[in-house]
């Protein structure tokens, strides 16, 4: 192809189904996307979008070149992704993601890294899905659960949390707590909303406690953790989460089929660059003392 400009006018034209659309990604003049259009089809010999009042619909040779003009865009994303995180200073763009409910633990050492190298820009991405470290969406991934697979990553044992049943002081107060396991279906439980979790501790309560003794159930970890304090029932949470909020009660020891492992995860390409490595030594000493709780 002679001219990629044109290539990426449809794809932007595909993309956002009109003219004038494209031309604002693009901060060019809609006569320059029609332009880029009309010779891209001559040089073709096909055409590639319907026009019609709406805006355009790209026709099955459009579909094709849309596919891989995003193939081509996904790799420049790539590349750019990587180029990022190959300065040899602590400087720039830090990406770090995980699950929301480890955000009390990533919060105040981003934060404490970020004051430590003045240079850096912390973002902090978190959510149910996986951020594609290979796209170079994230530097740095912390994971938990089964060890992660994906390929050209690096995998690194990180912690194991222990996790219990907690109770507030409160909860106590009001209905007393369970002297063994076989008092549980006497109590009250908060939960997961999801009935099918496949979190450990969540199919032991499933299998332990009446479903109709679950009276909270949230799919926000910390909406959980704050109705354990509230008092609204027995609740699962890590002792490094039950630290940070006073006034609660372990109900029973830590179990081993309970634990959840944390993996920190990392691309290959960017694993032994400068500003990963010092962020990757900051958590690993900054979470050394965890161990002991």
């Amino acid at each position: 192809m002679d001219n990629w400009d044109e290539v990426r006018t449809a794809f932007h034209v595909a993309r956002v189904g009109t003219v004038s659309g494209a031309a604002d990604v693009l901060g060019v003049h809609h006569a320059t996307v029609i332009r880029h259009i009309d010779a891209l089809e001559d040089r073709l010999g096909v055409k590639l979008f319907q026009r019609h009042a709406r805006g355009y619909t790209p026709t099955e040779a459009g579909d094709d070149l849309l596919r891989v003009a995003q193939a081509t865009d996904d790799q420049f994303s790539q590349l750019a992704g990587r180029i990022k995180g190959r300065g040899n200073d602590v400087s720039g763009e830090l990406v770090v993601t995980s699950l929301g409910a480890l955000s009390h633990l990533l919060v105040p050492i981003l934060t404490d890294f970020q004051i430590e190298h003045p240079g850096i820009i912390v973002r902090y991405l978190t959510g149910d899905r996986l951020f594609r470290l290979e796209y170079g969406e994230a530097h740095v991934a912390l994971r938990a659960g089964n060890p992660p697979d994906q390929p050209d990553n690096v995998v690194q044992k990180f912690h194991r949390q222990k996790i219990t049943l907690f109770a507030s002081e409160a909860y106590a107060a009001r209905y007393g707590l369970p002297k063994t396991e076989a008092e549980l279906d006497q109590h009250w439980f908060v939960s997961s909303d999801d009935p099918k979790s496949r979190a450990p501790f969540a199919i032991w309560l499933r299998e332990n406690v009446p479903v109709e003794r679950i009276t909270f159930r949230s799919g926000d970890v910390h909406a959980q953790r704050r109705a354990i304090r509230a008092g609204a029932g027995l609740g699962f949470m890590s002792r490094l989460q039950a630290r940070e909020m006073p006034g609660l009660i372990e109900v029973l020891a830590p179990r081993e089929e309970w634990a959840s492992p944390l993996w920190l995860v990392t691309h290959m390409d960017l694993h032994r660059t400068t500003k990963v490595q010092a962020f990757l030594s900051f958590l690993k000493d900054r979470a050394h003392p965890w161990e002991d709780i």
